[in-house]
């Protein structure tokens, strides 16, 4: 047996910024988004992130409509 030591490949943490998915759900909120952009989201975030953002995002738009129709209601 060889004594030789083996190049093990450590892989290094890739960061996935939690405000990287708040930008991606903005953007996906608005419809718009470059396809290479697209792409390049899917590698650095997680869909955790995604479904997290997307469910408070649409927790506070419903929560902004109801605010505006009862401010317009009101009057």
């Amino acid at each position: 047996m060889s004594s030789e030591p083996l190049d093990v490949v450590v892989p290094v943490p890739v960061r996935r910024p939690f405000w990287r998915s708040v930008l991606a759900v903005s953007w996906s909120f608005i419809g718009i988004r470059k396809n290479s952009e697209f792409q390049e989201d899917l590698s650095h975030i997680t869909p955790l992130h995604v479904l997290g953002v997307g469910l408070v995002a649409g927790l506070l738009f419903v929560i902004g409509l109801i605010v505006l129709v009862n401010l317009v209601v009101a009057k």
